[in-house]
């Protein structure tokens, strides 16, 4: 605008109702349009003078947050299982031969040791009868083999070489005498010879005697005790064979437990080698498990697990009791096996259960809120920080162990910091913030 005021207007006149004109205000144009005119040209005079448009009001982006605390945290493996009995017997016969009688149901609770059912057995009663006869035969045979046979034959061995000594020696007698009538002139040649035959016979049996008197008691004795043990030790194993076939047809329990299954009735036949029913120790059970190997060389045997109850009702806690040592051919992953008690038998083997395992405990971990922690393309996490100025700041930091949707930080932050949980993604950094309602509070630490 030029110098010099708007030049004024005359009043525009109206006709009123009567044909008459009257006055008719104008509004003052200088008065409402000089204000904005200043301020345009204000505006105009600062963007002529800096080059830049006014700056506009950073944007504060509502947030919620957590503290950084200091906790016990565990870590954790998880994994699918399948429960079965600690302890498991298929009780199987070792004879065929019908089944007489059943003293137990399924479901009924059996101790080690008990009769559960009998087959018959009449035969194998007559067979042990006939076996436990021979067995006595054999033991008076061998008590008269060493006690009356075998001393008579050493006796009488020992009077024959007393008679053939005395024979011996008669002939001997006989022989010199006449030997010296012949040297005499007294007796004829014959005579001495005859003499002379005859003790050398009486010699040789004598001899003859002496030795069979030495083999009877130095070898003959000691083998005719062991002929005599043979006999008595064949005759007992015939007859234990039998009393065991005939044991064989009670059938008794070889653990406490509970009866799972008997799929035979009375008057069946049972063929050996065939389950007649199954017993189980409901009293602990084996959750097995199938992870992988990196999974599996946290663990070792004793480290403290839990059992998922699917009922609803608590966790049943149990241990790792078997790490195999080998890869499963199939699935190349590692068995674990986690024992647990159950008490009312609430867990049912062959059920499939969760099962938590604890490989490691750290205590006096920083720890935040797994919704905190940002994951970048190359694997670098970080989370954001709230200053003291409310400025949420990108921070880079290494994690640890993942339980129970809380992360352990490793480094890159310290206890008591505020990280944002909610609305980081995406996120820029040093971006104002306003944390919405009570910041989270820093979870209690726990044993």
């Amino acid at each position: 605008c030029r110098g010099g005021g708007a030049r004024s207007r005359r009043p525009r006149r109206a006709p009123d109702a009567n044909g008459e004109l009257l006055s008719v205000a104008r509004p003052d144009v200088r008065r409402t349009t000089l204000p904005l005119a200043l301020a345009l040209a204000a505006g105009l005079t600062w963007i002529g003078c800096s080059g830049k448009p006014p700056a506009e009001a950073q944007p504060v982006v509502d947030v919620q947050s957590a503290a950084v605390a200091r906790k016990t945290i565990q870590d954790v493996i998880s994994a699918d299982a399948v429960l079965y009995a600690r302890n498991e017997a298929t009780i199987v016969p070792k004879i065929s031969a019908p089944i007489e009688k059943f003293y137990v149901n399924r479901g009924s609770p059996v101790r080690a040791g008990q009769l559960v059912a009998q087959l018959e057995n009449k035969d194998l009663a007559a067979a042990a009868d006939e076996a436990k006869g021979a067995y006595e035969q054999a033991q008076a045979a061998y008590a008269t083999s060493t006690e009356v046979s075998l001393p008579q034959e050493i006796q009488t061995a020992r009077l024959a070489v007393v008679a053939t000594r005395q024979a011996m020696e008669a002939q001997q007698l006989v022989y010199e005498s006449r030997l010296k009538l012949y040297k005499s002139g007294a007796m004829a040649r014959n005579l001495v010879d005859e003499s002379h035959v005859a003790y050398t016979q009486a010699r040789n049996q004598y001899a003859l005697a002496a030795t069979h008197l030495k083999k009877l008691e130095a070898v003959g004795q000691k083998e005719s005790l062991r002929a005599a043990q043979g006999q008595l030790a064949s005759a007992k194993g015939h007859y234990l064979a039998a009393l065991a076939n005939l044991q064989y047809s009670q059938i008794r329990s070889p653990i406490t437990g509970v009866v799972t299954d008997r799929p035979l009735y009375e008057g069946q036949m049972a063929a050996a080698g065939t389950p007649l029913m199954t017993v189980m120790d409901l009293a602990h059970v084996i959750a097995r498990s199938y992870i992988s190997p990196q999974q599996a060389a946290q663990l070792k045997v004793g480290d403290p697990a839990t059992i998922l109850a699917a009922d609803g009702e608590a966790d049943v806690p149990g241990k790792v009791s078997v790490v195999s040592p080998a890869l499963d051919p199939n699935s190349t992953t590692v068995q674990v096996w986690v024992e647990a008690p159950n008490p009312g038998d609430r867990l049912k083997p062959g059920a499939t259960v969760r099962v938590n395992m604890v490989a490691r405990t750290i205590k006096d971990a920083l720890v935040v809120p797994a919704a905190a922690v940002l994951t970048a393309d190359d694997g670098t996490t970080s989370v954001m920080v709230i200053g003291p100025d409310q400025v949420a700041h990108q921070t880079t930091v290494t994690t640890g162990v993942h339980a129970g949707g809380e992360v352990e930080i490793m480094s890159g932050v310290h206890a008591g910091q505020q990280v944002v949980t909610t609305g980081a993604f995406g996120l820029p950094d040093a971006t104002k913030v306003r944390v919405t309602g009570a910041a989270a509070a820093a979870p209690a630490a726990r044993d």
